[in-house]
């Protein structure tokens, strides 16, 4: 589980019903079942229009992916490229086909390896996996698109639902005494849509878009780290060059974990 979504995700709500009951609101008057059919329903049927069925399908995956850990070990990677890199100076590349095993769980990693051990152009393996790297960012943008859309319908939804609303009070002006509470439920369906766009479909589509651009990240770096095994850098080189990739804050903690493992050695 995710930590930073579930706990951001219930400070957004709590704050929201939180601060309007301390203004002397109730909670039971946020609960309008006619907006939320108006808000909800109108948004998910605008993004099932704009967006392929087979798009649409992968949505439980991409909030399985926002509410959980995924598991993206920089740490990992590097040192699996210096231990290749110094199997390659010290036994030659060919000695890296005896280890694809230690890569079953990166088959990018793994794929670019096998390219080098069959001796492609270095040139060629940086195209081939470019090419694959930007397939997995114009995979990721398409279901961050998903979340952004949800996200640009819901408040226009809710100011349709609250014109509805605003429609039906200004068609019961008879009843003076019901004007109050009824203006008040029909903008309850703008809290809707704004607030759902707002604290749910935009910080989930940024919550993607961050774990894209990590994931992206590794990749940039294992394909540096695999050409440069194929060109023989020295091992220690090697790292201080895939170091350059991470921001400071990473760097810092990467060389921490190689001291540590140095030290236990």
């Amino acid at each position: 589980m995710d930590l930073s979504t579930v706990i951001g995700l219930i400070l957004g709500l709590s704050g929201l019903i939180g601060g309007f009951i301390l203004e002397g609101g109730h909670a039971s008057s946020l609960l309008q079942l006619t907006a939320f059919m108006i808000v909800f329903g109108g948004t998910f049927g605008a993004v099932i229009i704009s967006f392929p069925m087979e798009q649409l399908k992968t949505v439980p995956k991409l909030l399985k992916i926002a509410f959980t850990e995924k598991k993206l070990n920089v740490h990992e990677s590097i040192q699996q490229l210096v231990e290749f890199s110094t199997l390659a100076r010290r036994e030659g590349i060919l000695a890296v086909e005896q280890h694809y095993d230690k890569m079953e769980g990166n088959p990018f990693l793994k794929e670019g390896m096998m390219l080098v051990v069959d001796g492609v152009d270095p040139q060629l393996i940086r195209e081939i996996l470019e090419i694959e790297i930007a397939n997995i960012e114009a995979r990721h943008e398409k279901g961050i698109r998903i979340f952004e859309a949800a996200g640009g319908y819901a408040p226009t939804m809710g100011i349709i639902g609250t014109v509805m609303g605003l429609v039906h009070v200004l068609g019961n002006l008879s009843d003076p005494d019901s004007l109050g509470p009824s203006i008040a439920v029909a903008f309850i369906a703008t809290l809707y849509g704004v607030s759902s766009a707002n604290v749910i479909y935009l910080p989930i589509a940024s919550k993607l878009r961050a774990r894209s651009q990590m994931e992206v990240l590794i990749k940039e770096l294992e394909v540096e780290g695999i050409l440069s095994i194929q060109a023989g850098e020295n091992p220690q080189m090697l790292r201080k060059k895939l170091l350059a990739f991470l921001p400071p804050a990473m760097r810092e903690l990467e060389q921490e974990k190689t001291f540590a493992g140095e030290a236990n050695e």
